[in-house]
């Protein structure tokens, strides 16, 4: 009977830690947040591209997953990839709704010609009166930018869509050229959503 107890404490710690290690496999961590390894999207599953953290003069102020249907190393694969697409920030320290808009506001500048904005300049200013809606981020909040054939550029906000959808794959090209344009908004980033170590 004792032999038989032992028996089953070892085979459900055993259970208990392969759960464990299949969890662990399942995910990613970087800063203390944890990136699921596949999410869905519009029906579709898309796996987890890439990671790391945003800083700036050495003070992390996010970190940022790129999700995509299939795995992809350049600029380029990701700019031309079909499906759906997902950027998702998970905040590390407290920003202020206004300077976290002037960044995004920034990035787009950076790395997108007149030409470009001039065909995206609505989208813009939505995607500018999204920040207006929030007082600020805090740390721990999740923001994702989430591309939808068919629909548009949604953001969500901890799990909630926020502002309205801003259509035309030519803006959610512009977002992720913040991260991957030729002047992103972290150099060191860049190359991690792309899959690099």
């Amino acid at each position: 009977m004792f032999g038989l107890k032992k028996i089953v404490q070892g085979t459900l710690a055993g259970v208990i830690l392969a759960g464990a290690l299949a969890q662990g496999a399942m995910a990613a961590q970087v800063a203390g947040m944890t990136y699921p390894d596949t999410v869905k999207l519009a029906g579709k599953e898309l796996q987890l591209n890439g990671l790391g953290v945003r800083s700036k003069f050495f003070i992390k102020l996010y970190t940022a997953g790129l999700y995509l249907p299939s795995k992809k190393t350049t600029v380029e694969e990701v700019i031309k990839t079909d499906g759906p697409r997902r950027m998702q920030l998970q905040i590390l320290r407290d920003i202020s709704g206004d300077d976290f808009g002037s960044a995004f506001m920034a990035g787009i500048n950076a790395n997108v010609s007149k030409e470009e904005k001039t065909r995206i300049v609505a989208q813009i200013s939505q995607f500018g009166q999204i920040f207006a809606m929030m007082p600020g981020l805090k740390k721990g909040d999740v923001l994702d930018l989430d591309w939808v054939p068919g629909t548009g550029t949604i953001a969500g906000y901890n799990g909630k869509p926020i502002g309205e959808v801003m259509p035309g794959i030519q803006f959610h090209n512009a977002v992720l050229k913040i991260w991957l344009g030729d002047k992103p908004a972290d150099a060191t980033l860049k190359p991690l959503l792309l899959g690099g170590k």
